[in-house]
């Protein structure tokens, strides 16, 4: 795929570098494409789904997860549903109805085939289709029957006995983590943490921090150092595997497991590691990694643009400490420089990619410096340029103003409290949480709280001052009654006092109604009044089948929370009565939508509908003419912009 495209001039690379150079700014300008989405297009134009041309061959491979890693990334940033429809295009075509996965074999104990099982994960948290979480099912399988080494580190296949690659982590780990996370395997987590302790333990360099590609615990193969087991080199892409794995598994890890303590550890000696060895001048990383002045080495995209992912996600999320975002601005700013390239195709392109590195095998990879020297490097490599859109987007994440830094957004799971049956028959809480991806969850509104830096938590008892104290923002969204709950908690006087104290020094409340058939608004109702609102016991806003027209909502220009959102959705709603300190803020029909008061030194804000749950922000039911997309990212700016209460430390 070596299909470097020289017709480009002089001027275009100029201009093209100047427009990149603007990223490393706070701000965009509106006119301005988004490098994440000019890098997608080019994946989606590459590797068309379905797959029809003959030409191409479907084959279950770990690097189609790799850039689908990269697109979900991007659909949860945009909620574009193109990127949507792309990534479930892509797994129809290897996936059917019974769950099998075309061209899979489980027993290869291959565990490269598990990375694209984050796809299938997401496509069964979202669509509810069984056909994924059967596939799923498969993978998680293999790796329950996956042969180990006597310290449990998983073989990275079995034509590769005793072996434990940097690469095989990254295949399996987030994969594994986030079943456990979807089904409560909690014994998971342990073995997870154990693994990369583990290999860090046998395969880390002590002089440099550095840590080699693989290690055979048998010493038997021909690359294998005879006393440590190691392989002879640090690869960079093996680096960056290892640096994606633990980043992403830890979205998964409990807050409060041992195992999320030891992970951060070693991520932390690691950033201490690959910072060494990025290049001072160009701030890229060698296929050799300590090896930047010997002949023939040469500065690679892949490794670089992970580096620069787990760089930056890692300060943004607090496991790192915020020297290593200059590492990683400096990393991507040169990615830019050397390996971008607009072709005559109108398409951006990412050159500098080894085509692929490995052990073993026939004919034999000896792991020398000569072998990693031997192998091509080519345009738009899979691994890379998958790697760079995830690189990307978290770049663009770190260009969003942080007014949400050092606060924690708390959501509601006692007044609101639904349970289901999941597809391993366990009970679990559902609708309108953090974690549910589907229609019904706020995964997506709460992303947009995190990408603004701050911390999502969920109350599962009665608020009172203890467990509100670090809360900036409390969120209560559509208490239940007895028809939707067996045991439905009401709102009391208890809570609306601990409530109102905790508002008056400083926390912002949200209340999140429905109309009076879907929301139990006798008792609920008790609270808003404290502030000057009341829900009113009716349904406005009917929407008939897909005339999503009836459910617009318009906002007139110079409103202090959507200051870009003009045409809303809101199905069946409750509107407010309101009267002093209760203002509104958005009026619809001679009602009041919205409203919001001041008490205290403290905000509340009041809308009689959920309307920010997945089904009417994430882009694959209403149409694009909607913004309530925009909507979630501009109200979640500013109720964070009003939280005086920060989280304590």
């Amino acid at each position: 795929m070596n299909m470097v495209i020289k017709s480009i001039s002089k001027l275009t690379v100029a201009a093209l570098i100047g427009i990149i150079s603007l990223q490393s700014q706070k701000a965009h300008a509106a006119s301005e494409p988004k490098v994440s989405e000019e890098i997608a297009k080019t994946i989606m134009s590459k590797w068309p789904y379905p797959i029809e041309n003959e030409s191409r061959r479907i084959k279950w491979t770990y690097e189609t997860g790799v850039f689908l890693e990269g697109i979900k990334d991007v659909w949860q940033s945009t909620a574009k549903k193109e990127y949507f429809d792309y990534l479930q295009k892509a797994m129809d075509t290897y996936v059917d109805e019974s769950g099998n996965i075309k061209t899979y074999k489980k027993e290869d104990y291959n565990i490269d085939n598990i990375k694209t099982g984050r796809t299938l994960l997401l496509l069964y948290r979202v669509t509810g289709k069984q056909k994924y979480f059967k596939a799923a099912a498969k993978l998680k399988e293999q790796l329950d029957e996956q042969p180990r080494t006597k310290a449990g580190s998983f073989w990275h296949k079995k034509i590769y006995p005793h072996q434990v690659w940097l690469d095989g982590l990254y295949m399996g780990m987030p994969f594994y983590t986030e079943w456990a996370s979807m089904f409560n395997d909690t014994k998971i987590y342990e073995d997870v943490a154990n693994q990369f302790v583990h290999i860090e333990k046998e395969a880390r360099d002590p002089k440099t921090g550095l840590i080699y590609h693989a290690w055979d615990e048998s010493r038997e193969q021909k690359w294998a150092n005879k006393e440590t087991g190691n392989s002879p080199h640090f690869w960079g892409r093996a680096m960056g595997w290892y640096g994606v794995a633990m980043i992403d598994v830890l979205d998964d890890f409990p807050l409060d497991h041992p195992g999320r303590k030891q992970i951060i550890a070693v991520l932390n000696r690691y950033a201490e590691a690959i910072a060494k060895v990025q290049d001072k001048k160009s701030g890229l990383w060698y296929q050799v990694l300590d090896m930047p002045t010997r002949e023939r080495n040469y500065e690679e995209a892949s490794a670089s643009s992970m580096f620069v992912y787990t760089l930056a996600k890692g300060v943004r999320l607090g496991y790192l400490p915020q020297k290593f975002e200059q590492v990683a601005q400096k990393g991507y700013n040169g990615i830019h420089k050397k390996f971008l390239e607009k072709g005559a195709d109108g398409l951006l392109h990412l050159n500098g990619t080894v085509s692929v590195a490995g052990l073993g095998g026939k004919p034999y990879r000896d792991g020398s410096y000569d072998y990693y020297m031997s192998e091509k490097v080519v345009q738009d490599d899979p691994k890379g340029i998958g790697a760079f859109l995830m690189a990307a987007n978290e770049m663009e994440i770190k260009n969003i103003a942080q007014v949400g830094k050092g606060k924690t957004v708390v959501l509601d799971n006692y007044f609101n409290n639904e349970f289901r049956k999941n597809a391993l028959g366990y009970t679990e809480s559902y609708h309108y949480l953090w974690n549910e991806l589907d229609n019904n969850g706020f995964s997506l509104w709460g992303l947009n709280f995190a990408k603004r830096g701050a911390k999502l938590e969920t109350l599962k008892e009665a608020p009172n001052a203890k467990n509100l104290a670090n809360a900036s923002v409390y969120i209560i969204v559509d208490p239940d009654d007895a028809s939707e709950t067996a045991k439905p908690n009401y709102m009391d006087e208890t809570s609306v006092k601990n409530l109102t104290d905790w508002v008056k020094k400083g926390g912002v409340l949200v209340l999140m109604a429905n109309d009076d058939k879907h929301c139990e608004l006798p008792h609920f109702n008790s609270l808003p009044r404290a502030f000057g609102m009341e829900f009113k016991e009716e349904l406005k806003n009917p929407v008939t089948g897909n005339q999503y027209e009836m459910g617009a909502i318009y906002v007139p220009e110079n409103n202090i929370i959507f200051k870009e959102s003009r045409k809303l959705y809101l199905k069946e709603i409750s509107t407010l009565n309101v009267k002093m300190p209760a203002r509104s803020v958005l009026d619809h029909k001679g009602d009041v939508a919205m409203a919001v008061a001041q008490y205290g030194k403290g905000t509340v804000f009041a809308v009689g509908d959920p309307w920010l749950y997945n089904e009417y922000i994430d882009g694959r039911k209403l149409p694009a003419s909607f913004d309530n997309f925009k909507a979630s990212e501009e109200l979640a700016d500013w109720l964070l912009k009003q939280a005086t209460t920060k989280l304590k430390k």
